[in-house]
């Protein structure tokens, strides 16, 4: 150790100089947030400005970033816009400094890239065939879906977003769009009941008209385990399914559901309701049998829903084209329909 009396106070000050630049060093922020300007692409061409922000800023509270807009430190084009201003291609954002939330790499799950069948694509849109038991987005207790599959899978794609949703448990045609322009033409269509979703379901239980029209108002409520289902609820949204008889094998039934409204487990509510739920299904269903049904070599067996999303019919949102899809029948869905039909037909003998 030095004496004090060794050291000048012009040395006493230049280490207490270093000293306090040290802790400067130590204490100062990695990196302080920057101006950026942004470039619009064709991956946010079309889209709010406010929605814009908020995906551009993840960890900025909503209030702040509405407050940055209002008080004009966010700019397009060097001019102040309100919040409802929808961006063009080649507009130039500049977004003020925020701070962000610094996402933990280590807390992000890990999402393998996987690819299903393909039933259309182009520039604008792709549809795939959904396996059952597969989300198609991450949530409620699930890490990862279909889209954040796709995407890992496809990263030069810049865009990619869900059309339309399918339950985890219902297979069959799900729609996606490549471009912000597409999603928002799909999805004008689909708030014009202008797009042609057909299902196939076999349910149990009797069923005797050629066709019939339910129309009966759904209720979304949170059961006592937190778990999220639909009921039939004269103040529920207005719901409205057509079903048509395809093949009688009693006791039980095809049907081909026409979806005139989008609400959650619309087809298998409504034919809950009707008294002839679909085989399989775990919320709505006959438990019991669904039970039967999937104990190994039983037949008829079967050990999934028999919801199966197989026809899909629009117009293109960007070249105003028609479009008809259809994916087949699952090979498990199928099996189980060739051991009723032969059933039904020993039956006959």
């Amino acid at each position: 150790m030095i004496p004090a009396t060794a050291i000048s106070v012009g040395q006493i000050i230049f280490i207490m100089n270093e000293l306090g630049k040290s802790r400067q060093k130590m204490v100062a922020p990695a990196s302080a947030p920057q101006v950026r300007l942004v470039e619009v692409d064709d991956g946010s061409a079309g889209q709010r400005i406010d929605n814009f922000l908020l995906r551009e800023c993840k960890g900025v509270p909503k209030s702040h970033v509405y407050r940055i807009l209002r008080s004009g430190e966010v700019r397009v084009n060097k001019g102040r816009v309100d919040a409802a201003y929808r961006l063009v291609i080649g507009d130039i954002v500049r977004i003020p400094p925020v701070r962000m939330a610094t996402p933990d790499p280590e807390a992000k799950a890990h999402v393998p890239a996987a690819t299903f069948p393909v039933l259309f694509e182009d520039d604008y849109l792709m549809a795939i065939d959904k396996p059952a038991g597969v989300a198609v987005h991450g949530g409620s207790g699930v890490s990862f879906g279909v889209i954040e599959q796709l995407r890992q899978a496809l990263p030069h794609l810049k865009f990619l977003e869900l059309v339309h949703r399918l339950d985890r448990e219902t297979s069959g045609i799900l729609l996606l769009a490549k471009k912000r322009a597409a999603l928002v033409g799909m999805h004008e269509q689909i708030r014009h009941n202008r797009m042609d979703k057909r299902y196939l379901a076999c349910v149990t239980g009797e069923w005797r008209d050629p066709k019939r029209a339910v129309k009966a108002p759904l209720y979304k409520y949170v059961t006592a385990e937190g778990e999220r289902r639909v009921r039939v609820q004269e103040d529920g949204q207005a719901s409205h399914t057509v079903f048509r008889m395809v093949e009688s094998l009693p006791p039980y039934t095809l049907l081909e559901a026409e979806l005139k409204t989008g609400r959650t487990h619309q087809i298998r509510v409504h034919l809950a309701h009707c008294g002839t739920p679909i085989v399989g299904d775990d919320k709505y269903g006959d438990f019991t049998l669904n039970k039967n049904l999937a104990r190994p070599g039983v037949r008829p067996g079967i050990k999934r829903m028999f919801l199966h999303a197989y026809r899909l019919k629009f117009t293109h949102p960007v070249l105003d084209t028609p479009i008809a899809l259809e994916a087949a029948l699952p090979p498990e869905c199928e099996q189980f329909l060739n051991q009723l039909r032969t059933t039904t037909a020993d039956a006959k003998l």
